[in-house]
């Protein structure tokens, strides 16, 4: 832990990138500045294409890992802390949860990844053993403790938050977000922890170092994601340092990838910006990256996001890069899951389906089902989908269920959210079966 300036992000990204503007960087390297040998496939990681649509850029495919085979396309529930909210991993497994996205800030903070390495890594410390876990950089909160959530940060158009308490999230400081949160260098994040206070220093290869020690199978390189509405010239320089950290990351993966057995995949940046965006891909899918992470911001809403995916996916369709996985960050509502699979996308993360389940919102195919309202009071046998065969709807019906909303029972939470996660399973099983009999 260090103490900071308090400087701003918004300042101290101001400073970054004005000293940007006057300084020359190093080049950055070129494939022939890696050992052959980072290019070559793992034994311990395989990206396997089943079958090609014929109709559109959509495939499936297999994932192996140490700790499991993932289907694709698939769906990544989100547990931050290396725990869904509201059920637990056997009852995901039974759902048919493959792959688990977990935070590696929240789990710096808590337990400490110390903890985390000295139980065995994070399979043996959940118990989750023959499932596969992917984490994040922790970089996703340079933007979000200074910007809020995506949502904020359009409605804000880019405006540093406030320092304000989360709801009612009391293990949350009120000096965590808002303008003295963050401070963004060259060679480092500076943030605030949320249980603490305190500040926490975050590099590339402190990242990569968290992530090995908490052992996910697949791993993701330090980034910077400045907000939706940001200027041309302010986005440029923020890819730029994106791929320096990200190569950084790299390098400091590649000291030790043969015996850690964990893939990396990069993270392609750019913003809705076509030039910048296809910049990024073609540098990035250049280099020895296991697979493909689309992220940074994706545009305001699904069609921008249709719309960006529909002239970026091509890209990714050439020799060298057709035949790794593509992973879609922090998407994966039902219509935008359709629309990303047409294009190609394997993999997508979301913590939406769980999020919408704590709040009483269960998915079906004919639409969403607020649960709390009094109609359901009296829907007896009635199951939350007839087509489910989730242990919810095997055993529960909507009148109970919404008894337990009602009454504030956190059984209703559990049950809701296997529905959920059980759900999204499905609606990747049927697009995997309709890539197959060619209906996509």
């Amino acid at each position: 832990m260090i103490r900071s300036s308090g400087q701003s992000f918004e300042a101290s990204l101001r400073r970054g990138l004005s000293r940007n503007l006057y300084s020359d960087f190093p080049p950055l390297p070129s494939p022939e500045d890696f050992p052959n040998w980072a290019f070559e496939p793992k034994p311990y990681f395989r990206f396997d294409i089943l079958h090609r649509s014929k109709k559109s850029l959509a495939r499936v495919g297999k994932i192996t890992t140490p700790h499991g085979v993932i289907d694709t396309p698939g769906f990544v529930a989100v547990g931050t802390n290396a725990a869904l909210k509201a059920t637990d991993f056997p009852s995901a497994n039974d759902a048919g949860q493959q792959l688990i996205f977990s935070n590696t800030y929240h789990l710096m903070l808590h337990p400490g990844t110390d903890i985390i390495r000295e139980a065995g890594g994070i399979h043996k410390f959940t118990g989750r053993l023959n499932h596969p876990f992917i984490t994040d950089s922790g970089g996703f909160q340079v933007f979000s403790l200074a910007y809020g959530s995506v949502h904020e940060s359009r409605e804000s158009g880019g405006e540093l938050k406030r320092s304000k308490p989360r709801g009612n999230k009391r293990h949350w400081r009120s000096d965590v977000t808002g303008q003295n949160a963050v401070t963004v260098t060259e060679e480092h994040v500076i943030f605030k922890s949320y249980r603490d206070g305190s500040n926490v220093l975050l590099t590339p290869e402190s990242s990569i170092k968290a992530q090995k020690e908490i052992g996910a199978d697949i791993i993701i390189p330090l980034d910077e994601l400045p907000p939706h509405h940001i200027d041309r010239d302010t986005l440029e320089k923020s890819l730029e340092r994106s791929h320096r950290w990200e190569v950084r990351s790299l390098r400091e993966h590649l000291k030790d990838s043969r015996t850690r057995q964990q893939a990396i995949f990069c993270v392609v940046h750019g913003g809705t910006d076509v030039e910048l965006r296809t910049r990024s891909l073609n540098y990035l899918t250049s280099l020895p990256w296991d697979g493909y992470a689309i992220g940074g911001s994706l545009g305001n809403g699904r069609e921008e996001l249709k719309t960006l995916l529909n002239w970026m996916m091509p890209l990714f369709n050439t020799e060298g890069r057709k035949e790794k996985c593509r992973h879609l960050l922090g998407i994966a509502d039902v219509e935008s899951v359709e629309s990303a699979v047409r294009m190609g996308v394997d993999t997508m993360d979301s913590a939406y389906p769980t999020k919408l389940a704590r709040h009483g919102t269960l998915m079906t195919e004919a639409g969403l089902i607020r649960i709390k309202r009094g109609q359901h009071a009296k829907s007896y046998g009635m199951k939350i989908d007839e087509s489910c065969e989730c242990s919810t709807c095997m055993h529960y019906d909507r009148a109970y269920i919404c008894h337990l909303f009602k009454a504030n029972e956190p059984l209703g939470l559990q049950l809701a959210s296997v529905h959920n996660i059980y759900f999204m399973n499905k609606v990747m099983a049927s697009m995997r079966s309709k890539i197959y009999d060619g209906e996509i």
